[in-house]
């Protein structure tokens, strides 16, 4: 209502079953009201437990929008007879350190917050992203290099930290982004260039866009080197960068070829993980040059473990007509990366077994993150 600072939207049980049941997204779009900038989606907290997720619901406010699944709070072992409250809202920049402050500037700051029955309580299920999307207009010098628009992450440690997923949606006016915890979150702006990546090449935006979010910085001299043949070494680093996968400070397992460089610990994680099982005899071969099949099954392996495999059914594997020659542990990879549209081969080829240069790898995460 006028003169308070958060608006309230209520549903009843039966209200979220029907729009959680609708054959399409359901919207609440909240209009602007005098001195509010903060909006609260109550609704039954049982609505939210659906143990495998069907629909999405979008509270859309002035503030900014935010899509739930209906199984958000899944893994919450009490929710039944609550109340939950989806709380999206402007936060206050006065307690943030200067290095918050330095990163966001005059951009806007949400809060995301759960509360039940009144009371705020974390959330985080990787199994039930949440889509968020904030209103944001760029400035002249941001719209020169979009791709280096992105979120930013306040993890209460002082720095912010990148969501590599955010991105701005000129179609929209938004920066959006996908989450599956609740907290601070700021639109941010930070450009990085490279000597020998023009304007015009076809790799820019990928790797301005990559860059921008510290998947690489490139190999040194203020260069990125797109030719380069790009190695095992490198390719699983920034995938797990990319992806938000962190290494594994205090490995208790390696591949024995790991060795103790800036790869390392990525590789434990990627070992445990079953990202990679290696090449055999428990070794990874991170010096060598990493071909097309060995990189997408990298990341078909990568997605599958976080729950993010794309869906979709755009081609077929058959249409491409050295289809014949992927080795059989990399086709059930290519196959739905192929069908998903992810993967686009060149001539009616897929190219299998060539290997990938570092601009190829920058356009398919490029790709992927923009989803």
């Amino acid at each position: 209502a006028s003169g308070a600072t958060t608006g309230s939207v209520s549903l009843t049980e039966a209200k979220a079953a029907e729009y959680f049941s609708a054959a399409a997204n359901t919207v609440i779009l909240v209009p602007s009201v005098p001195n509010v900038n903060s909006y609260n989606l109550e609704l039954p907290a049982s609505s939210l437990g659906t143990a495998k997720t069907e629909k999405a619901l979008t509270f859309d406010t002035p503030s900014g929008s935010v899509s739930i699944l209906d199984n958000m709070l899944s893994n919450l072992l009490v929710t039944n007879g609550k109340k939950a409250g989806i709380i999206i809202g402007q936060s206050d920049k006065a307690n943030l350190t200067d290095a918050e402050k330095e990163a966001i500037g005059d951009r806007p700051l949400i809060q995301l917050t759960l509360t039940l029955d009144g009371k705020q309580t974390d959330w985080n299920n990787p199994a039930a992203p949440v889509t968020v999307t904030i209103p944001y207009k760029p400035t002249a010098e941001e719209l020169k290099n979009p791709e280096s628009i992105l979120v930013w992450y306040l993890d209460g440690s002082g720095r912010p930290v990148c969501i590599p997923n955010g991105h701005y949606d000129s179609d929209t006016g938004t920066v959006t982004f996908n989450t599956t915890h609740f907290s601070k979150y700021a639109v941010g702006y930070n450009p990085a260039t490279f000597k020998d990546v023009a304007e015009g090449a076809w790799y820019h935006k990928a790797v301005s866009f990559i860059a921008a979010r510290g998947i690489t910085s490139g190999t040194g001299n203020g260069n990125y080197s797109p030719d380069a043949k790009l190695t095992r070494g490198e390719f699983i680093v920034m995938l797990m960068r990319a992806y938000g996968i962190a290494p594994d400070l205090h490995p208790t397992d390696n591949f024995t070829d790991a060795g103790s460089t800036w790869y390392t610990n990525y590789l434990a994680a990627a070992k445990r993980l079953d990202i990679s099982a290696g090449i055999g005899r428990n070794m990874y071969a991170p010096k060598k040059e990493i071909t097309r099949q060995e990189m997408f099954t990298l990341l078909y392996n990568a997605l599958e473990v976080i729950g993010q495999l794309p869906e979709g059914n755009s081609k077929l594997l058959s249409d491409y007509s050295d289809a014949s020659g992927i080795e059989t542990w990399a086709k059930d990879a290519m196959k739905l990366l192929v069908e998903t549209g992810t993967l686009n081969g060149s001539g009616g080829r897929l190219n299998p077994m060539e290997t990938a240069i570092r601009a190829e790898m920058a356009q398919v995460l490029y790709n992927l993150l923009m989803q």
